[in-house]
């Protein structure tokens, strides 16, 4: 079947235009005008066809063998090497730069303290972080320096900066997930991951930026401001974990936390140019996160480097009694990400999808698959039937979700989300049970095709954005914006890796004519990160990395 995508119909909307659409969807006779613009966007066909196929309510994941072994971090650290290009400072540079004595946590968590401050003070302002506690962060480095100076460090992370977004649970801060309804009180435990994160020694030194609830792939926030691209603060970062992905690019941090239920790794990551990955469903705990998306969010890292993206991953990932997806996983392992030679591995292709995006992004994306071949990979073309359907009910699965998390503070405090949200959640009140169930089985049917195409492929190839990061329009700073055409740009890559739980990785391949970052793609079979890492190790040496415009160093040259 040839490869078909439909137009999203509905113009853009911002400013006044975009207030008046929500308040007329919100109206008493606002029922006609959601179900018109559900309708315009395939709904209606996905309601009349009938599927086959199992519900699926989970992603259908294989049980993997577990001994609780869990993989060495020093080699990760020990063995990284750089790329070319422009070197960001990777948690071996810390890591060196400690163990000559040519820096200390105590001076980095200081220059940190004035660089955040400096954020703010930009014209425009940057907005990576939304919390930031100068106190706790000190403390946390005299802590580290002392561990150092007795030679008893707790990981190769111990006082290295990581940057956790404001999705997930960390001591001392309230969890907001970017909005004014949540997050009345500091968390009093730590996420699972967060706790893992910092049982390593690393700095946890704020809460980052992110759109509210994580629901659009941009970096705005109606109530924290915009998030800015390091790259050009002109442009968007991409979301939602915007913040984390800035802060990485900028040079706060090799290492942050950040979340993903449609994307919200890998766009970030791929539009500020580092490397993001959202590991299989229930690889990394999702305790201590915010209640938003059970079926499709992953909790996952954004580094300065594939090394640190690793040694990130393997901190976090594992079981965990505290919730029970995470208890079908096997060992996590990480191979030896200096391992190029990928002959017998199969990288699967579906040309029209892949070439179905800005020019300069093809280009790029088709050079750094070019790289994977010459390391020994072999192109293997397949298509999928139908891919529009799965995308629509990932649609249905997320905002139905987020319906449900948000339904009781909705009731009473509607007015205080910012439009964006409203639109989505407006619409989502649209949508009835047999709509989900529906999507869930939608889900099974894509289970059974993909499982088909993943005997004969390792891995899927694709952009991970159709475009580069855009422009922030003016209209839209203050309110927010609606511009489907440009969502469905930013989200026609990902949805496959949340909706049916594959491990999936966006690497820098390449910059488009203004300098903004491209990012190649690769998803895998469940559990199979440790190969989508390899794979991206191979792009990033093959690939000179451009420095953003803004970015500091947290240590002496």
């Amino acid at each position: 079947m040839s490869y078909q995508r439909t137009p999203l119909k509905a113009p853009r909307l911002a400013g006044n235009a975009f207030k008046a659409a929500i308040a007329a969807l919100e109206s008493p006779i606002g029922n006609a005008l959601r179900d018109k613009t559900l309708n315009d966007q395939g709904f209606a066909e996905l309601r009349r066809e009938h599927i086959d196929a199992p519900l699926t309510p989970l992603p259908a994941l294989p049980i993997g063998a577990w001994t609780g072994a869990a993989p060495a971090l020093e080699p990760i650290v020990e063995r990284a090497e750089r790329g070319p290009g422009f070197a960001f400072e990777s948690v071996a540079d810390f890591q060196r730069a400690y163990r000559d004595g040519r820096s200390d946590p105590v001076q980095v968590a200081e220059r940190l303290v004035a660089i955040i401050g400096e954020l703010d003070r930009h014209a425009p302002p940057l907005r990576f972080m939304v919390a930031h506690q100068p106190d706790d962060l000190m403390r946390q480095a005299r802590e580290a320096k002392a561990r150092l100076e007795k030679k008893a460090p707790l990981s190769p992370l111990d006082g290295v900066p990581v940057a956790i977004k404001d999705e997930v649970d960390m001591v001392p801060y309230p969890t907001t997930a970017g909005t004014k309804v949540h997050g009345g009180t500091p968390a009093t435990r730590d996420a699972s991951s967060v706790a893992r994160l910092r049982a390593t020694g690393a700095l946890l030194f704020g809460k980052t930026n992110m759109p509210e609830l994580g629901l659009t792939p941009e970096g705005y926030n109606p109530h924290h401001g915009a998030c800015r691209n390091p790259y050009d603060p002109a442009h968007e970062t991409g979301g939602s974990s915007a913040g984390s992905a800035a802060s990485v690019a900028a040079g706060l941090a090799p290492l942050a936390l950040g979340a993903d239920g449609g994307g919200s790794i890998r766009i970030p990551s791929s539009h500020c140019g580092v490397v993001g990955l959202k590991p299989t469903f229930g690889r990394v705990s999702e305790y201590g996160a915010a209640p938003l998306c059970w079926s499709v969010g992953h909790i996952g890292p954004i580094g300065a480097t594939v090394a640190d993206t690793a040694l990130g991953y393997a901190v976090m990932a594992g079981r965990d009694p505290h919730d029970a997806n995470t208890m079908r996983q096997p060992d996590v392992v990480v191979d030896d990400l200096q391992d190029g030679a990928l002959k017998g591995l199969r990288v699967g292709v579906w040309a029209p999808w892949f070439d179905d995006a800005d020019e300069a992004v093809v280009s790029a994306c088709r050079a750094a698959l070019g790289h994977l071949i010459e390391a020994g990979a072999a192109q293997v073309d397949f298509e999928v039937p139908e891919l529009q359907r799965m995308q629509n009910a990932h649609l249905v699965t997320i905002a139905s979700e987020m319906l449900a998390g948000q339904r009781a503070t909705l009731a009473q405090r509607r007015r205080e989300y910012g439009l964006p949200v409203r639109l989505v959640l407006a619409l989502a009140e649209r949508f009835t049970a047999a709509d989900y169930v529906h999507a869930q089985r939608v889900r099974g049917l894509f289970t059974e095709r993909f499982a088909a195409i993943y005997q004969r492929v390792d891995v899927i190839a694709t952009p991970t954005c159709a475009l580069t990061a855009p422009r922030y329009a003016e209209d839209a700073l203050r309110h927010g914006a609606s511009d489907l055409p440009t969502l469905d740009k930013t989200m026609r890559y990902v949805r496959l890796g949340n909706f049916l739980g594959l491990p999936s990785i966006s690497v820098p391949c390449g910059y488009d004519q203004g300098g903004m970052p491209i990012g190649l793609m690769l998803t895998g079979r469940p559990w199979a990160e440790a190969q989508l890492l390899r794979l991206a190790r191979v792009v990033e040496r093959s690939v000179p990395r451009q420095a953003p415009r803004f970015h500091r160093r947290l240590l002496p040259a």
